[in-house]
């Protein structure tokens, strides 16, 4: 276990990298006595900043007018398809601008900045790229652009190409994200770690799950693959929210297995993320970023097949509805059937359903509305067990289960998000989504009722059929304004904000095949036995699940409001510091009906309120180097009930975080160091007696060291690759656990992934990808009763890329390694095995 004396050392260090940064920025601004300033400083004063563009029409198309803080150097013009492409450096961007269709032969104008202090302006053409005759400045303008539309020749390519700011494209490296702030903030003024995974990458690497593309951020854990849907833990805490465009995708735990179909690129916040998204583990969130509809028509149809079974058809479909491009849609849809990896007779079928519909209501009022749909059925995914100190010896495919029990989960989500800006510095966003989760199961209930589920001693597991209803719904609605304001010579981004959120538990009914006596517990009516070593699934009982008696049932409701504030503040170009405050409160109530314990029935409340702040600073010594430091806080009402009925008390935590952020080689390498320490209180884990219910395990801390890199090494070769060093141990729990080592923790953890894209001759368009992933041992319960192997997965592919296609074979888990992915809560009984090998082929076609 890392010593107090390690952290402080580790802390000790950053502080003083940041500390030398920060004293000559102070040397430099003291007065003639001071060394003369660095070149890079020198640069960083020279750089003009734009704060206006307006789009005009004119007889032979339109004027753009860009006003800036000093002067603009000459444009370096391009054409890609039908944009032209005009790069300004030394310049920034007060705010990124788009026009649709301001003209008739101009589709889109749009200015974004770059890295590097380069902003970009991209001028579509309907046809083909238009013309630009460059001015000098006049009254109001630094620069003046004449752009006149261009007719389409008969050898012009025919693929159009816009370029848009929706996180799709061929880099591996993102700038910007909005889940650390809830505003567009580069990465590198952000004073926490925040990873970024663009598209490209789990496409590269031929990835089906989130799991999958979690794998290339550092210090995320898969937990389990519960066929409810799977779990995460982030910096050695389980329960990792995920969020779907910061919105909450489930009422608990599980919401089925999202599908990345329709996901531009997967945000992973580290550390607490309460003061945005209220009720969140203080390990971190993950948030998934959805594609938005385009103003150019652009279709996608794409196919996956493969083993050991897999057909996957899809579609992507984006364009314009009306002829002025003000209202646009987007189409995605899918349907996998695939069979599952360990021994079970049926499939996974899923079917995924997700239309949008944007609006452009005027040049300051967008309204987006979307609907996401999504049926599955799996087979009842229980895992193994352990025997002794480890896993059972048995082959990791086979099945403790009744053959042909499935899982079936409904998932339908739908909202809206409206922007009205009053100004260019003034915006007021109102979101709402209403979702609904339904998951019903055929399970294993032995663990209630037969008085254990497992003998290790003869291997025998027992077996009481069981079915569980699970139907939830949440509401969530956010309000905030946005600012940008000055204070003198320092400048503000305000944001303020209030939050609503209902969460029902709309009844949880476990119903299994007993009968009720006068003995405290039900007995069961179907009692089978199979032998873990040799299995007999023949011998197993036939059942009606119509005739199962109602054992449990429970409904709940929580509802929240959440208050806050947060303003970021620029007091030098290169000094940057993140305030902010959250105050929550949350109602619980719960209503449970045992029917064979009725003492144990009734209704439960409670409520909850906190205040939970933010703290960070960000010192740029240099336009490539970022040094941060960070102090926050998280806050969790317990959903979970003890045996005796009881509401637990609000899971609290804290994070004190200090990193380096590096963006090279023109912003396309980017590499971040972190180190964390964490303290969670009021933990709930499963009752160890009754597994049903939930105990308090007291307290938890997690300290760690994290390194994530990813971007372009040289033209064509990319790399994405972690490593994480985290210590996890339980600090205050019940008799045995206290020093333990938190559950499906590893305390080293690495992930490396590479392609390269030959990028001229007779193979051009043609790419290679490695990687392999590497994950410690963990002990599989807070008890430490038993270990999980330490274990290296190899993956590669092949691609093949020309004009408007792409062809592609993927190898997942080259060498067909045993693994263990994780356990759910630390049980003995829940043990996950992860896939093993298998080739899947894919091929796009985009026009």
């Amino acid at each position: 276990m890392a010593t107090w004396q390690a952290k402080v050392n580790l802390f000790a260090l950053l502080t003083v990298i940041g500390g030398q940064g920060f004293w000559l920025q102070c040397a430099l601004a003291a007065g003639p006595n001071t060394p003369e300033p660095v070149p890079e400083l020198e640069i960083a004063q020279g750089i003009a900043e734009i704060t206006d563009i307006q789009v005009q029409a004119t007889d032979t198309g339109i004027e753009v007018a860009i006003a800036a803080t000093g002067e603009l150097g000459e444009p370096i013009q391009s054409t890609t398809g039908k944009a032209l492409v005009l790069e300004i450096a030394g310049a920034t961007l007060s705010e990124e601008f788009e026009n649709f269709a301001p003209v008739e032969g101009i589709a889109l104008v749009q200015v974004t900045a770059q890295p590097g202090n380069i902003v970009r302006i991209a001028i579509t053409g309907n046809d083909a790229p238009p013309v630009v005759n460059i001015r000098g400045d006049r009254a109001d303008a630094n620069l003046v652009l004449a752009v006149t539309p261009s007719i389409a020749q008969a050898n012009a390519e025919d693929d159009a190409i816009l370029i848009e700011v929706t996180g799709e494209g061929d880099d591996y490296v993102v700038p910007n994200a909005t889940t650390a702030t809830r505003t567009d903030t580069p990465l590198r003024e952000t004073p926490q770690s925040i990873q970024v995974i663009p598209q490209q990458v789990w496409q590269d690497q031929g990835a089906t799950e989130l799991s999958d593309a979690l794998r290339n951020v550092s210090g995320v854990a898969q937990i389990g693959n519960d066929p409810r849907g799977q779990t995460f833990a982030i910096r050695g805490f389980d329960g990792a929210t995920v969020l779907r465009d910061g919105f909450r995708t489930s009422i608990n735990t599980f919401g089925g297995f999202n599908d990345l179909s329709n996901v531009a690129q997967i945000e992973v916040l580290k550390g607490p993320a309460s003061i945005l998204t209220g009720a969140v583990e203080p390990g971190g969130a993950i948030n998934l970023v959805s594609e938005r509809p385009l103003a150019t028509p652009t279709y996608e149809l794409f196919l996956r097949g493969g083993g050991p079974t897999l057909v996957e058809p899809s579609i992507d479909f984006t364009g314009p509805i009306s002829s002025d491009g003000r209202v646009r849609y987007r189409l995605n849809a899918l349907y996998r059937n695939e069979e599952y990896f360990r021994d079970f007779d049926d499939p996974i079928e899923r079917f995924f359903f997700a239309p949008q519909v944007s609006f452009e209501i005027s040049d300051r009022t967008d309204l987006l509305v979307e609907l996401e749909h999504r049926r599955e059925t799996r087979p009842q995914e229980t895992g193994i067990v352990a025997v002794g100190d480890g896993v059972a010896d048995i082959p990791f495919d086979r099945v403790l289960n009744y053959p042909g029990a499935e899982v079936e989960t409904n998932y339908t989500r739908v909202g809206y998000q409206f922007e009205h800006r009053f100004s260019d510095n003034w915006r007021v966003r109102n979101q709402a989504y209403y979702t609904r989760f339904d998951a019903f199961s055929l399970t294993n209930s032995a663990f209630a009722f037969a008085g254990g589920v497992f003998d290790e001693e003869t291997g025998i597991f027992s077996l009481v059929p069981g079915t569980f209803d699970q139907p939830s719904n949440t509401f969530e609605v956010q309000t905030n304004v946005v600012g940008e304001f000055s204070t003198g010579a320092i400048k503000h981004t305000l944001l303020a904000g209030v939050d609503f959120y209902q969460q029902r538990n709309l009844g949880g009914d476990t119903r299994a095949a007993v009968a009720f006596g006068a003995a405290p517990f039900p007995a069961p009516t179907i009692l089978d036995t199979l032998d873990i070593f040799d299995p007999d699934y023949d011998s197993l009982s036939d059942f009606d699940t119509d005739s199962f008696n109602l054992t449990t049932t429970s409904t709940g409701v929580t509802r929240g409001w959440g208050f806050y504030v947060q303003d970021q503040i620029e007091i030098l170009d290169n000094l940057f510091v993140l305030a902010g405050l959250r105050f929550d409160t949350v109602f619980q109530e719960l209503t449970t009906d045992i029917p064979f314990l009725p003492a144990l029935s009734g209704e439960s409340s409670s409520t909850s309120e906190d205040f939970t702040p933010r703290l960070g600073i960000v010192y740029q010594p240099s336009d490539e180097i970022s040094l941060y430091a960070s102090y926050s806080r998280s806050f969790v009402p317990n959903t979970g009930v003890t045996f005796a009925g009881d509401l637990l008390e609000p899971e609290e935590g804290e994070q004190f975080e200090a990193g380096i952020r590096a963006e090279l080689l023109d912003g396309n390498f980017v590499a971040n160091l972190a180190v964390f320490d964490i303290e969670k209180r009021n933990i709930a884990i499963s009752d160890t007696l009754n597994p049903t219910f939930l105990q308090a395990v007291g307290s938890q801390s997690s300290f760690g060291v994290e390194l994530d890199i990813i971007g372009e090494i040289l033209p064509g070769w990319n790399v994405v690759a972690n490593y994480a060093y985290i210590d996890a141990e339980i600090t205050e729990g019940e008799e045995g656990t206290e020093g333990n080592s938190a559950a499906n923790i590893p305390e080293h953890s690495f992930s490396v992934w590479t392609t390269y894209a030959i990028q001229s001759g007779s193979l051009e368009g043609l790419s290679l990808g490695l990687g392999g992933n590497f994950v410690g041992e963990r002990f599989g319960d807070v008890n430490n009763t038993f270990e999980l192997d330490s274990y290296f997965l190899t993956n590669a592919a092949i691609a093949y890329r020309r004009d408007n296609w792409r062809a592609a074979v993927n190898f997942r888990n080259l060498f067909d390694v045993d693994y263990i992915a994780g356990t759910i809560s630390g049980n003995r009984f829940a043990i996950f095995p992860g896939a093993g090998f298998s080739v899947v082929g894919s091929f796009s076609i985009t026009f």
